[in-house]
């Protein structure tokens, strides 16, 4: 039995897995509010073990399990390995959220649980080795492309709480995941409507990344940048997104077309986001294709195939026929992480029954 884990700022996935060599469904599966709890090993004792009360900040109630049948109690399984995608650089198996106040260690955790093998990964690079097992039904395609015979290289990008970037090259024999931080890089802007968005967020900030403006915060951060240029917010609008969640009410308004600011700051997002996944591929030269995951780009898919994301992906002046020929898909199944987590965790099993 292998545990898998999707630690992301917003909530944090676990599965138990019966898996050998080719993808399986779930034996169990949970979801947590990851700010109820104060550290990731708080919740593997929640997970793992049966009859636990819960040590959350809240309680259990605030987190989801969707049952599977067929599961064998937990004190009775023995884990022969665990991999974790976790939202933070991951350096030494060890990790320092960044999202999040908690400090992760692959070796402690393995300690603690008795796990033979728990491995950490970035949670892009984890979503990158689970786009290798995703079915066509689990992308939504925005441009066919025309790759090359000869594989090259794949790119992930996948806006969320966060922005997170991988690069998968192509090493021969299969594809290999490599971790990026590159969504802390510098934001640059294509026109003057983003330079002066640029410059509303160095008001705020000292750095302003693409994280800053692909990501929830980064939705709202547009829409409070053209509510303070344009005047045009709508009250009850306003009073949405001050009760609920502002990311959410601006999308809804937006794909509705309930609100013109709305309707702007998903356009200026999607541009922006498509500008930034073909900056990934020219840096990638990422000829194979790319892949735009996270938890926003399902929410949004009519936005992104309207042609907006698309048309800020090919604006590369000299390079826009290349780009034109690039495969664009959007994963839709919110679970890729996990499923590439799982997969590391069963080769740590084959290899440690070796």
């Amino acid at each position: 039995m292998i545990l898998a884990g999707d630690i992301g700022g917003t909530k944090t996935n676990l599965a138990l897995y019966d898996w050998a060599n080719e993808r399986v469904d779930p034996l169990r599966l949970e979801s947590f509010h990851s700010a109820d709890y104060t550290s990731l090993e708080d919740i593997l004792l929640e997970f793992l073990v049966p009859g636990n009360p819960p040590v959350g900040i809240e309680s259990h109630e605030s987190s989801s399990a969707i049952p599977m049948p067929g599961m064998p109690p937990t004190s009775e399984t023995k884990l022969t390995a665990a991999c974790f995608g976790i939202a933070g650089p991951v350096i030494d198996n060890h990790c320092e959220t960044t999202n999040l106040p908690w400090v992760v260690d692959g070796p402690t955790i393995a300690r603690r649980f008795a796990i033979p093998r728990a491995q950490l990964l970035n949670d892009l690079e984890a979503t990158a080795y689970g786009i290798l097992s995703l079915r066509p039904d689990e992308l939504e395609v925005l441009n066919v492309g025309n790759p090359p015979r000869k594989r090259q290289a794949l790119a992930l990008i996948a806006a969320g709480t966060g922005l997170g970037e991988s690069i998968l090259f192509w090493d021969g024999k299969s594809y290999r995941p490599m971790p990026s931080e590159g969504g802390h890089a510098d934001f640059a802007p294509n026109n003057d409507q983003e330079i002066d968005l640029l410059r509303y967020l160095r008001s705020q900030y000292l750095h302003v990344s693409y994280e800053r403006i692909l990501s929830g915060p980064g939705l709202h951060a547009i829409y409070e940048f053209l509510r303070d240029t344009k005047k045009n917010e709508p009250t009850w609008l306003a009073e949405r997104i001050k009760a609920g969640n502002p990311a959410a009410e601006i999308a809804q308004a937006g794909l509705q077309g309930q609100a013109e600011i709305a309707t702007q700051a998903l356009e200026l997002f999607a541009s922006i986001y498509g500008a930034e996944a073909g900056n990934l591929a020219l840096k990638a030269l990422s000829l194979d294709g790319v892949y735009v995951g996270g938890g926003i780009a399902p929410k949004l898919i009519t936005k992104l195939q309207d042609g907006t994301f698309m048309k800020g992906f090919a604006n590369k002046g000299r390079y826009k026929r290349l780009m034109s020929q690039i495969p664009v898909k959007v994963i839709m199944n919110q679970h890729t992480a996990l499923l590439g987590a799982a997969s590391v965790a069963s080769a740590l099993s084959l290899h440690t029954a070796l």
